[in-house]
């Protein structure tokens, strides 16, 4: 996989992963700030480490789930791999000035 192929298939991703919402809050998980990391390998292997609001979610399994789906149905990824994480713990200042904005938090 070319550095070029890598960069537009991680782009997809992104794009993808904006269309993943946490069913209690009207933004998305990428605007949100729980993702924190995409690792793409030469072989179409993807590794996203992300986070959850809370750590008790209850939408968690539902979250996991489609992000898993949405990201299988990338052209180029191969296999998905999704880690929770809760180090660093998030907080609201990962958010993107339009999920603030978004959420009335500006």
């Amino acid at each position: 996989m070319t550095p070029d192929e890598k960069l537009t298939i991680e782009e997809k991703v992104v794009e993808m992963l904006r269309t993943v919402y946490d069913p209690e809050i009207p933004v998305d998980i990428y605007s949100l700030g729980l993702v924190y990391k995409i690792d793409l390998k030469d072989d179409g292997t993807l590794n996203v480490d992300m986070t959850l609001t809370a750590p008790n979610c209850p939408m968690a399994d539902f979250i996991l789930e489609d992000v898993r789906m949405k990201l299988e149905s990338v052209e180029g990824v191969s296999s998905v791999n999704v880690n929770i994480v809760f180090e660093p713990e998030w907080t609201q200042d990962m958010m993107s000035e339009e999920a603030k904005l978004e959420l009335g938090l500006l």
